[in-house]
């Protein structure tokens, strides 16, 4: 779709209307994107939230830039070991499922944090979301298929009835009317953010964890901050990249491949050949070594990063690169430095006329989060918790192993793989672009930049061409259906491990074209949208 005004592409096409909605009523970009992710929160609820959480990438009319993290934190009462069982090993279940799952969710302060960057009061931006709540939505086939598989979970982590459970299964063209969800809406509307992590809704949220032994509390709902964080920045063969700083790993994963990237001309090793796949599974391999062992939120534990990112270094991790031979990850470990978040997660880009772009991925990690409704409140919790690592070297739910740097502890924010990343040519955007997927993000968004800058295709192939991910452990090359199976052979020769599986990525991306109109690409993976003027 190309459009001359303002494009917003998003997880579903009426979350992506409300904010070209908000474009149309005079707001900006980051109206749009307020307003957005307010519609998502009611019209796709495995992974648009209020009761999670999210991080936001910003370039302004006036060239300034934002990095606004609203990622959840572990409450007061979290503590080290408290997913491990006697005997000191990790209990899964305790970190997916149930209250005891959920951080202290972010969403709500991140999008007033970000309203002084507006230009429309809240109570505009949220009301779309508030009519979608309280006169209902139709629900497409996709959707009434996803809240059926959840029934059983929805069932028993709940200690009150929740909408998204019906007498018999849902179906499409049925209605999906959230009334407790448009009230605590409204409660914000009127209050601001206090509609939220005080009063009513707060007391909701607590009396919820009382029943279900949970450990969020009132001063958790009320100490929680979004906070505003120096953009992570860095170059690749002329661009400049916008991404997100720690506790995201998203953005320094990327700026680690793309410049293990730079040294080889790998646009003329072709589109998704072996040559170019193998190259970039290792490098990919050693990004996520690397991730393992230093990543964190800064807050708390050093992160190399200024080490991380070095020429030096990245030019050492590649030394024993060998070109047509499967790496291995019990050899390729963590680099020596001197001295898994759910797959539903969502995405949205946007931008104006004037040039503001604004990349946003939020998440309850998990689909559905913890399967948890807030009672009365009718919101879904966050299964964020899972993103700790709850025992250094113990896997969580996307296989991600982790150490110290992402231990639990109390108000601290866990590691995220998430990448809102703005992509900018002479100073002025290029491409807005991010995807939801858990840990294959980095990866996703790093084969959506090279498929544009190296491999010269179309917006819409490069979104939708078949992605492939590497993450260090488990040690194989996951390849999404429909991969080149000429590709995938070759690859199995030169010793490498392949795994089939279905769509992961859904990545949204706005390219602006020398015309200085909009190309916004929705991904087709899913019931996404892209919408604009």
């Amino acid at each position: 779709m190309e459009v001359a005004n303002g494009a917003v592409v998003s997880a579903h096409p009426l979350a992506s209307l409300a904010g070209v909605q908000m474009l149309k009523k005079g707001g900006n970009a980051v109206d749009a994107a307020i307003a957005t992710q307010w519609a998502l929160a009611v019209v796709y609820p495995g992974a648009g939230n209020i009761g999670g959480g999210g991080f936001m990438v910003a370039q302004l009319k006036d060239g300034k830039r934002l990095a606004l993290d609203y990622r959840e934190m572990g409450p007061a009462a979290a503590h080290r070991d408290m997913y491990l069982d006697e005997q000191g090993n990790a209990v899964a279940a305790k970190s997916l499922n149930g209250h005891l799952a959920a951080g202290v969710p972010g969403t709500v302060a991140g999008l007033f944090e970000s309203l002084k960057y507006a230009k429309l009061p809240m109570s505009v931006l949220i009301q779309p979301a508030i009519e979608f709540a309280e006169k209902g939505f139709v629900l497409t086939e996709r959707e009434a298929r996803s809240l059926n598989a959840e029934r059983a979970d929805f069932e028993k982590y709940n200690t009150r009835p929740t909408a998204f459970v019906k007498q018999n299964a849902w179906k499409t063209g049925d209605t999906l009317v959230q009334t407790e969800l448009a009230n605590t809406l409204k409660r914000i509307q009127q209050a601001g953010s206090k509609g939220f992590y005080e009063g009513e809704t707060a007391e909701l949220v607590v009396a919820e964890m009382k029943r279900g032994n949970g450990i969020i509390s009132l001063s958790d709902l009320k100490n929680y901050k979004a906070k505003f964080r120096e953009p992570f920045t860095f170059h690749y063969r002329g661009y400049e990249v916008l991404g997100m700083p720690m506790p995201s790993s998203g953005g320094l994963l990327l700026n680690q491949m793309l410049k293990m990237t730079e040294p080889f001309d790998i646009g003329s090793m072709g589109f998704q050949t072996p040559a170019s796949v193998q190259l970039m599974t290792e490098i990919e391999r050693r990004a996520y070594a690397d991730r393992a062992k230093y990543m964190g939120d800064a807050d708390f534990y050093k992160v190399p990063v200024a080490q991380l990112r070095s020429d030096t270094y990245l030019k050492s991790r590649m030394a024993d690169y060998k070109s047509g031979l499967a790496g291995n990850s019990t050899v390729t470990r963590e680099g020596i430095v001197p001295g898994y978040e759910s797959e539903e997660t969502t995405h949205l880009s946007v931008i104006d006329k004037d040039g503001n772009a604004v990349a946003v991925t939020t998440t309850l990690n998990g689909g559905y989060g913890s399967r948890t409704v807030v009672g009365g409140a009718g919101f879904l919790l966050n299964n964020e918790m899972d993103d700790f690592s709850a025992k250094p070297g113990s896997p969580n739910m996307f296989g991600a192993v982790g150490g110290k740097a992402n231990a639990i502890a109390p108000g601290k924010r866990m590691l995220s793989s998430m990448a809102p990343t703005i992509v900018l040519k002479n100073g002025k955007p290029y491409l807005v672009v991010g995807t939801p997927g858990g840990t294959t993000i980095p990866t996703s968004v790093y084969q959506n930049i090279l498929n544009i800058i190296d491999f010269g295709l179309s917006t819409e192939d490069a979104v939708n061409r078949p992605k492939f991910h590497h993450q260090w452990l488990p040690d194989r090359i996951d390849l999404e259906k429909g991969f080149n199976e000429t590709t995938k052979q070759a690859l199995e020769k030169m010793g490498y491990k392949t795994n089939e599986r279905g769509a992961y990525s859904r990545s949204e991306i706005i390219k602006v074209l020398p015309n200085g109109k909009f190309e916004a690409v929705a991904d087709r993976r899913g019931d996404d949208s892209a919408a604009g003027y």
